[in-house]
């Protein structure tokens, strides 16, 4: 019956769902569950493939140290994925697995790192460093990520593996290539640390935007103008990685200053306070940002100057 409602491979999601060492339970909520978390899944693979069109990896590869600092964070992030997944294979806990997988796609990836990547995809101009060293990250992401689920999602991984840019050497079946390995040279534990403190730093802005939705002050966090102001070690911590802050909230503009309060209650933060206001400037039609040098360009007066920049 679920063969024939939703396909084997949902049927092979919950096997893998299950821990049995514990009571195995199965009913309709149960499996409508997992049907999200195999659509979750599958729209991962989906948008990683839709921003490799025209990329050859033979050819378009950006070196690991030429790539962009988020797109080697997230390198990292998959590095540990595949120790942690290969461990729960040689474990016998494919429970583990799924776990793992879905934490991935959905809070790793799709919650954070290819949400951000968007603007970087899709205003960027084809072949500039920016977009593609995200697609360089994104072919890695989706080779290894394939190749882990391929025992589980047969079938899904075989239809990913087939729409994976041909590479040289790269099997005709997924089930023809290897398990992958953690690379010790896509690790940089000083990067994780830095960016997990900018995740969190994250976290606490998405709640100060959200009330500024709320309180209609914006609409969408591009119409924001996000001012950061702060003491002592997190205002230090602020000014290295504010040239990331824009992209890292997706907002029109980031501010940092130093103040005196009044400060948020947080625990990853002593000093910091957070005001969400309207941007200035106007909404630039191609990139969705709201800019003060909308105009400025002769040939492109309708759109703002890093647009005009990538279609010069």
């Amino acid at each position: 019956e679920i063969i024939d409602k939703y396909g084997a491979e949902i049927l092979r999601l919950w096997v893998s769902a299950q821990d049995f060492r514990n009571d195995i339970r199965i009913s309709g909520e149960i499996i409508e569950r997992l049907v999200e978390t195999y659509r979750r899944i599958r729209n991962t693979a989906r948008f990683m493939l839709g921003n490799l069109s025209g990329f050859n990896p033979d050819t378009d590869m950006v070196a690991y140290e030429d790539m962009l600092e988020m797109d080697r964070y997230a390198l990292h992030v998959t590095q540990d994925l595949i120790d942690k997944v290969r461990r729960a294979y040689e474990e016998f806990e494919p429970y583990v697995i799924y776990q793992l997988v879905h934490n991935f796609c959905v809070v790793d990836m799709s919650a954070f790192y290819l949400d951000v990547l968007k603007d970087r995809l899709y205003v960027y101009k084809a072949h500039s460093r920016e977009r593609k060293s995200a697609q360089s990250a994104l072919f890695r992401i989706v080779k290894d990520l394939t190749r882990l689920l391929a025992p589980i999602l047969a079938f899904t991984a075989e239809e990913i593996w087939d729409f994976i840019p041909a590479f040289a050497g790269k099997e005709s079946s997924v089930h023809l290539s290897a398990m992958p390995v953690s690379d010790a040279s896509l690790r940089d534990e000083a990067l994780k640390e830095k960016w997990g403190r900018i995740l969190a730093l994250r976290q606490e802005v998405s709640k100060v935007l959200e009330g500024a939705r709320r309180d209609k002050v914006i609409g969408h966090p591009l119409d924001a103008d996000v001012k950061l102001s702060a003491d002592g070690e997190t205002y230090d911590f602020l000014r290295t990685v504010e040239p990331f802050l824009e992209d890292v909230f997706i907002c029109s503009k980031v501010e940092v200053s130093r103040g005196d309060g009044p400060y948020i209650d947080s625990e990853s933060f002593a000093k910091l306070g957070i005001v969400a206001a309207k941007a200035p400037g106007a909404k630039c039609p191609r990139c969705w940002h709201y800019r003060e040098d909308i105009g400025k360009s002769e040939k492109h007066p309708e759109i703002c100057a890093r647009c005009a920049e990538q279609l010069a």
